[in-house]
């Protein structure tokens, strides 16, 4: 989008606003230009098109199964379904807007103010409910399995769990959405009054230091603290389940159990090595960028390593999605369940949908929702 506006205008946003750090706006490079933007926006675009389809579908999928059957409705279920939500809210409403902002204009908005807070605060929020699920996962697995005798969360409890972790993100985000702006440049090569429009959370000025310490208090309290709770609790459980000695006689169904849990404490820890792996630059990169901003600032192709990195972490949520929702609980198999049961009902009128899925879910459902695949192989046999 390329539009004119009187040369006042654009001063009077340069002189509230400290666009890069201290940058004279003549000097600032046009990050659009080269070959860099071209393959970025080509890694972007496929990043964002990829979310949109796995996390779209597949944690729909997830949602719709859980609200089908009654009987995946257990704690771990219900914590899950939090990410679900928070990646599949992500994948529907933001990714659209990020793919015209980053691929179709070229870093130019052009949605107006409240989509542009709207689309921050969301990105922001789903980011720390996803973080505060993993964790409250985690926690969960670690009392179910270090301490299987205690009696399991109850779902008022459960329920109050939840509310916490989106209670705490939508608190804490309020400033990415308070702070966004429509900031605008002078477009590099064109008249001084032809500019871009950039949607970003930017801090006035005067403001800086509040802002290092709101970044420093969100980097410890969703980043450090939850991987290093996360990191104790998966540590504690593998030493229970692959260096502690069972007592007694285990029989083979003892045995299962036993593999089936380890083969999903691999996974969960596999998805907290994917989750750092991911979010780690982009915290690493913005700590850089803000603390020390004269290492990097100057760089032209400084902000378009930042937007990938941004992708790169954004693009955890598909891990979480395959890993949770088509692989941990089998929800492709419950949904081909689901198609099934309407395609019979329409040859077998004298038998009811719901008197058939009776037959096809009468089998017990234990609270441990990884041992769905070791129930799935037993009734086949």
């Amino acid at each position: 989008m390329q539009e004119s506006l009187p040369a006042g205008t654009l001063d009077h946003h340069m002189d509230h606003y400290d666009m890069d750090y201290g940058i004279p706006p003549d000097e600032i490079p046009d990050t659009t230009q080269g070959q860099a933007f071209f393959v970025a926006t080509i890694v972007i675009g496929v990043v964002l098109v990829c979310i949109m389809l796995v996390c779209g579908l597949g944690n729909f999928i997830f949602i719709a199964t859980l609200t089908r059957y009654k009987k995946l409705r257990n704690l771990t279920n219900l914590l899950i379904a939090n990410l679900a939500i928070s990646d599949f809210i992500v994948a529907v409403v933001c990714c659209p807007f990020l793919v015209d902002y980053y691929v179709v204009k070229q870093l130019s908005w052009n949605h107006g103010m409240v989509l542009c807070a709207s689309i921050n605060y969301l990105q922001t929020v789903s980011l720390y409910v996803s973080t505060n699920a993993l964790l409250a996962i985690a926690v969960d697995r670690y009392m179910a399995i270090v301490h299987p005798l205690r009696p399991r969360m109850k779902y008022q409890t459960a329920y109050c769990l939840i509310t916490g972790v989106w209670i705490v993100p939508i608190l804490i985000s309020v400033p990415s959405a308070y702070f966004a702006s429509e900031t605008m440049y002078p477009q590099s090569g064109t008249s001084p009054t032809i500019h871009k429009v950039f949607c970003a959370q930017i801090w006035p000025v005067d403001q800086q230091a509040y802002y290092q310490s709101y970044f420093l208090f969100v980097f410890a309290v969703e980043f450090v603290m939850p991987v290093i709770v996360m990191a104790l609790c998966y540590t504690r459980i593998s030493r229970e389940l692959w260096f502690k000695n069972v007592p007694g006689f285990q029989t083979e169904q003892i045995r299962k159990r036993l593999r089936c849990r380890r083969k999903t404490v691999i996974v969960l820890i596999g998805i907290l090595a994917a989750y750092i792996l991911c979010w780690a630059p982009y915290y690493g990169f913005t700590i850089l960028r803000d603390f020390h901003p004269t290492l990097i600032s100057r760089q032209k192709n400084s902000l378009v390593a930042f937007y990938i990195i941004e992708c790169i972490a954004m693009s955890n949520s598909m891990i979480n999605t395959l890993c949770f929702v088509s692989v941990k609980n089998n929800t492709v198999k419950h949904l081909k369940k689901i198609v099934l049961l309407r395609w019979r009902s329409t040859y077998a009128p004298s038998k009811t949908v719901d008197e058939m899925d009776m037959r096809t879910t009468s089998m017990p459902v234990t609270e441990e929702i990884e041992c769905i695949h070791l129930r799935c192989k037993e009734e086949s046999l």
